[in-house]
């Protein structure tokens, strides 16, 4: 078995499986990339068991064959390369000769029949959407889904496709995050819950695409397949909680405001709240947004004006600054309005411009309660 790959190209390819290898794995194999060579095609796989992800790349070669070759030990080098060709090729003493310009280095593999296999989807549901518009609602959601081990289905992102749209919701019980695209739709029905893991690999490589990406899924696993590159992983198993039940309907006390200023003042004004609480008050009354925070036991506090457009009644509310600063440092518009009924009842934050056609973001914070 021997090939010759371009240096620049081949570390791209493995630096974007390297998000799947874990830290500690608890099978050595999985501490390997799976090289599969077929004539000029090479084929590099990475797996956690959970997720696997696949890519193909052309290489000078008329031969074939399948090994293991150690992740670390191999990012490490290639990133020491300028762009050259490299020579790989398998010795007979279960090592691997890697030929550079002013160099060769010799690694051990292991037999790439070892390597766990992929999921074939049986029977799988198929979704075709923009490469850019799935890594935007990623970006948007997974932000707010939870890190609770008690709590698995609230840790990934829940799809839920229809004939109509395309909605993606992500929520830890404090905040809520719903993306909808009104102008995309799937052939039938379906919801799943998919993994932190696997978006965060794909917000990644997707971002700024415009190239097509193929959403393949059943019960149980889900595949993306965009250009040479697949991932498939396994969907998190349960139930996802009813979400529009906590979204409140009628919500008459409406505040416009510039983005950017509202989301500076809370992180100043949020130094000084408590550290526990990370609680800032917000006091609406005309044309007029108060902030404020304070910590009792340091006796600290802060209170920032900025001028907003308020319809509805004079109104106090406590939220966890934490949360809205989050929610605000996600979105890239201009204005944005903030919906609220009651002081006990969630606000309502979504865009007011900078959005596509047919796209909606609806941002759902819970509030704290105030001390008086």
């Amino acid at each position: 078995m021997k090939f010759i790959v371009s240096s620049n190209q081949l570390l791209k390819q493995l630096q974007a499986l390297g998000g799947v290898i874990n830290n500690s794995n608890t099978l050595p194999i999985l501490d390997n990339f799976l090289f599969e060579l077929k004539s000029d095609r090479l084929t590099l796989t990475a797996s956690d068991l959970e997720t696997s992800m696949s890519s193909s790349i052309t290489v000078e070669s008329d031969s074939s064959g399948t090994i293991a070759l150690p992740a670390r030990l191999l990012l490490d080098t290639l990133k020491t390369f300028p762009e050259q060709p490299l020579t790989f090729m398998v010795l007979e003493n279960n090592t691997v000769e890697i030929s550079a310009n002013n160099g060769k280095y010799a690694l051990a593999y292991v037999p790439g029949d070892e390597f766990p296999k992929a999921v074939n989807l049986k029977d799988p549901s198929k979704t075709v959407i923009v490469a850019d518009i799935l890594a935007t609602a990623i970006n948007s959601t997974l932000f707010a889904s939870g890190n609770d081990d008690l709590r698995p289905v609230m840790s990934g992102v829940f799809f839920q496709f229809s004939t109509e749209s395309l909605t993606f919701v992500a929520t830890d019980a404090h905040k809520l995050v719903k993306y909808t695209r009104s102008d995309l739709k799937a052939d039938a029905t379906a919801e799943f819950i998919m993994p932190r893991k696997a978006l965060q690999i794909l917000k990644v490589i997707l971002q700024g695409s415009e190239e097509k990406i193929s959403i393949e899924y059943n019960e149980t696993n889900a595949q993306f397949i965009f250009g040479a590159t697949s991932l498939s992983c396994r969907l998190i198993e349960g139930k996802y909680p009813n979400y529009e039940a906590v979204i409140p309907k009628e919500n008459p006390n409406v505040m416009t405001i510039s983005r950017e200023p509202f989301l500076n003042s809370l992180r100043r004004v949020s130094i000084f709240s408590n550290k526990t609480t990370h609680q800032i008050r917000l006091k609406m009354a005309g044309a007029e947004l108060n902030i404020s925070a304070e910590d009792f036991d340091f006796s600290n506090k802060a209170e920032e004006r900025l001028n907003c457009q308020y319809q509805g009644d004079d109104l106090q509310i406590g939220f966890n600054s934490r949360f809205i600063i989050e929610m605000l440092s996600n979105l890239t518009v201009e204005e944005v309005s903030l919906a609220m009924s009651l002081p006990n009842r969630a606000g309502i934050i979504t865009p007011i411009d900078g959005t596509d056609e047919g796209e909606n973001i609806t941002m759902l914070v819970m509030p704290v309660m105030l001390n008086e």
